[in-house]
């Protein structure tokens, strides 16, 4: 007797919100989720260490393989393209759900201009607002200094810079803005229960910088938020947290040491 295959599901009111849950809190046990405890516990070293949060330093570009240069670039590539893979991971569920994998989130190159033009207005607002908050942050002791980059003089360093600001902000916007947003509005979430999920959980991966990461990351998560479901498109938000991060990874390695308000350790 022949045994029909099962239907593949692709009404995803059709399955059980228990795997959905599952399968959200797995995605962000292999990703940022994770990142939020490592900054909690990383942050909890800094109160309990002697001296205050400004007189201890975070880095978030650092060297793998001091005075090896070959080998740096090695480990620098391969935590840049591992990092990328929750989002394949995302792109692959999606795509079981019967949707067209990361444009189904907007995210790919039918509206370059749009997703251009907005992301690079985004940026310019937030990135002024951004400095301005730090730099009161830091100067109150709410924030350690924070250390965009301390990679060695060589031909890499820039090229590097910009595809760890590149793949921060596709794996934060994918994943923390767009795929949970989805995930929350399809459990039965209310809009402004996933705003502040989402909000939070942007910042708890920041807080390794102090309160004030904490908090401006928040912020910037409320209004990233809103952009979101404004637009219906993640792409402007992928290149506003991208032209942020070059900004300032790319500024500290250029200005540090050179002027006298950017604080250094």
């Amino acid at each position: 007797m022949r045994v029909e295959p099962e239907p593949v599901v692709k009404d995803l009111r059709e399955v059980d919100r228990g795997c959905l849950r599952t399968e959200t809190l797995l995605v962000l046990a292999l990703s940022l989720g994770a990142s939020g405890v490592s900054a909690l516990i990383s942050f909890i070293g800094s109160l309990t260490k002697p001296g205050g949060l400004k007189d201890q330093a975070a880095t978030l570009n650092g060297s793998y393989a001091p005075g090896r240069p070959w080998l740096d670039l090695a480990w620098q590539l391969f935590g840049i393209a591992s990092a990328l893979v929750p989002v394949l991971l995302v792109a692959h569920l999606l795509t079981r759900e019967g949707v067209p994998g990361l444009r189904a989130l907007g995210f790919d190159r039918t509206r370059p201009l749009f997703d251009l033009g907005r992301g690079a207005l985004v940026a310019a607002g937030i990135g002024s607002a951004g400095l301005a908050f730090y730099l009161a942050a830091r100067a109150t002791g709410f924030n350690l200094t924070v250390v965009p980059e301390a990679l060695p003089d060589v031909w890499w360093k820039f090229p590097v810079l910009i595809l760890s600001a590149l793949q921060n902000s596709v794996v934060e916007e994918v994943i923390v803005l767009a795929y949970l947003l989805r995930r929350l509005d399809q459990l039965g979430w209310s809009p402004t229960a996933s705003l502040l999920a989402g909000s939070a959980l942007r910042g708890s991966y920041h807080l390794y910088q102090g309160i004030g990461g904490f908090i401006g990351n928040m912020v910037m998560g409320v209004v990233f938020v809103l952009a979101y479901r404004r637009w219906g498109r993640v792409g402007p938000l992928v290149v506003a947290h991208a032209l942020l991060d070059i900004v300032a990874f790319g500024g500290y390695a250029l200005l540090a040491g050179r002027v006298d308000w950017l604080p250094t350790p």
